[in-house]
């Protein structure tokens, strides 16, 4: 593989004009969108565009251009299995290099030319009678036979609903939206969230800014990043040898798994992190006031557990508070507190001067707003259908919604390996789903109810020993009825396996009434609604 790091970034815009319909319409350009389209072009489906509302490739590492931002996940694990890197800079990859990685990728794949950039998704109904969806984008009207969701779930910031925000005078933004233009070296700066962002843009703002204050709802586990630059020789031996290259990917994969028990509710092993965990907190917090407010109550892994060699160490510097009471509201140039327990009244609380407000709280995975605009055959919007708590067949595909195709969906999570690991899994099912249409000459394709609520149903009962249920926290993990429906409760292994190959019986499969038109097209009908035929 070529240097992804002196290759030319991918084209702003893609040659050609958008056509009236295409076989598979794909929305999102970062590692889900990306991915998905290589496998396909790769397996001779040409008829297929990426649709992109920014301007640029790269999804959430084109926008979270923090200080510091680094991915948690080692490097050899963190790209596409049949694109390796053998060029990673360091074990815990920086945002740039995975940036350019994904836009190496695009050019060497030929992508370009069914990219959409600058083109946003406004609303998808499925046409029963037509058996297709028909897209409003904000380039013009299109229809797809198969739509393919791969926004991923880290591409829409959460910003809380403080009050009094709207009034505050000072710079407030995103961890997402960074304001680099920005000279903080005498602003006393308030950070709101603590979670795997925060930890990696506080030791910059201790650094930068004249006064730091961290406004701490909940402490994070924090064990050691332990990264370190990965020698020239390594490089040498992987660029000579791909085979060395993936038997280092196998060991760390291999080497991940084998952490996955703690989290499934192995008590010694959980332990044996927790220990370590505050360990960590030990050697680098001597003061025990501070440490007890970043000591967590709950058990290790409920939340994602964070990994930092430098977080803490800032947290002790002069020019840095950690706050833990809770945010009453925002004034114009100040933070309000309450104390613990008390009233939001201003005159119990204690304000908190600040000139800049940093967001670190993370994004809307549960209740992301595409689904408030993906419509189903009666009439019903995914998040109508849903109600806060998303579900879907092996996290890809819902019932009512023929079809359809969520990269990275529900309980699809991982928390203590590589995503990228399941989005393959998924391209697998969805590569097995379009063989079967085309082999029957399928119009569509719906799940069948009964077969996603036995799924879901397994899913909670695999759910409930483990840390992400009874850990006694709650979190982004939970959607707001407290069902964990973003995590997969076992092997990742496992869910390979499982999406390995479609199961037609799990699936209503209508057939056009008129026969597909397959003149340069590889994936479902062009064709009238039809009739349904038996899964086998």
């Amino acid at each position: 593989m070529t240097d992804p790091h002196t290759t030319s970034p991918a084209p702003r815009e893609a040659a050609g004009a958008s056509p009236g319909h295409v076989s598979v319409v794909i929305v999102g350009a970062g590692f889900a969108g990306l991915g998905t389209a290589i496998r396909l072009l790769r397996e001779g489906h040409r008829d297929l565009l990426v649709l992109e509302r920014a301007d640029e490739v790269g999804g959430t590492w084109r926008d979270n251009a923090y200080p510091g931002c680094a991915c948690d996940v080692p490097s050899r694990l963190y790209s596409f299995s049949f694109a390796p890197n053998p060029a990673w800079s360091r074990r815990f990859a920086p945002q740039e290099e995975i940036d350019r990685y994904l836009k190496h990728c695009v050019g060497r794949y030929g992508l370009a030319p069914h990219l959409r950039l600058g083109c946003e998704l406004r609303r998808a109904t499925w046409d029963p009678e037509r058996l297709r969806w028909e897209l409003d984008t904000s380039a013009g009207p299109l229809s797809a036979g198969l739509l393919v969701m791969a926004q991923g779930p880290l591409s829409e910031p959460a910003v809380p609903a403080l009050p009094g925000l709207a009034g505050f005078t000072g710079e407030a933004f995103h961890s997402a939206g960074w304001r680099h233009d920005l000279d903080l070296s005498a602003k006393r700066v308030g950070v709101i969230g603590t979670g795997a962002s925060a930890v990696q843009f506080v030791p910059h703002l201790q650094r930068t800014a004249r006064q730091v204050t961290v406004f701490q709802r909940t402490p994070s586990w924090i064990a050691p990043r332990r990264d370190r630059p990965v020698p020239a020789w390594q490089h040498r031996l992987f660029q000579l040898s791909p085979t060395a290259q993936r038997l280092a990917r196998g060991w760390e994969y291999l080497a991940r798994e084998a952490t996955l028990p703690a989290l499934l509710g192995n008590r010694a092993m959980s332990e044996l992190g927790r220990r370590e965990a505050l360990a960590h907190l030990h050697r680098q917090v001597e003061d025990p006031e501070l440490r007890s407010k970043l000591t967590p109550d709950y058990a290790l892994g409920c939340k994602r557990v964070l990994l930092s060699d430098d977080y803490y160490p800032a947290l002790v510097q002069p020019n840095v508070r950690v706050v833990t009471d809770p945010i009453a509201s925002i004034g114009p140039d100040t933070v309000l507190t309450t104390p613990r327990g008390g009233t939001p009244a201003a005159s119990a609380g204690t304000a908190h001067p600040v000139d800049v407000l940093v967001f670190g709280t993370g994004f809307r995975v549960t209740d992301a707003s595409y689904a408030k605009h993906v419509i189903g055959g009666d009439g019903r919007s995914l998040d109508e259908v849903w109600q806060g708590s998303p579900q879907a067949h092996l996290g890809t595909t819902v019932a009512g919604f023929p079809n359809l195709f969520l990269m990275a969906g529900p309980n699809t999570g991982v928390g203590h390996t590589s995503l990228i690991h399941m989005i393959e899994s998924q391209i697998n099912y969805l590569l097995s789903t379009l063989r079967l249409m085309r082999s029957r000459g399928l119009g569509s394709v719906d799940v069948r109810a009964e077969a996603q609520h036995a799924y879901n149903a397994e899913l909670e009962e695999r759910m409930a020993p483990t840390v992400w249920a009874a850990g006694g926290c709650s979190g982004w993990y939970q959607d707001r009825t407290g069902r964990v429906t973003t995590i997969w409760p076992a092997s990742t292994w496992r869910f390979r396996r499982r999406t390995r190959a479609i199961d037609p019986d799990e699936y209503v499969l209508t057939v056009p009434r008129v026969a597909p038109d397959r003149s340069g097209s590889d994936g479902p009908v062009r064709a009238g609604a039809g009739e349904a035929q038996p899964g086998s």
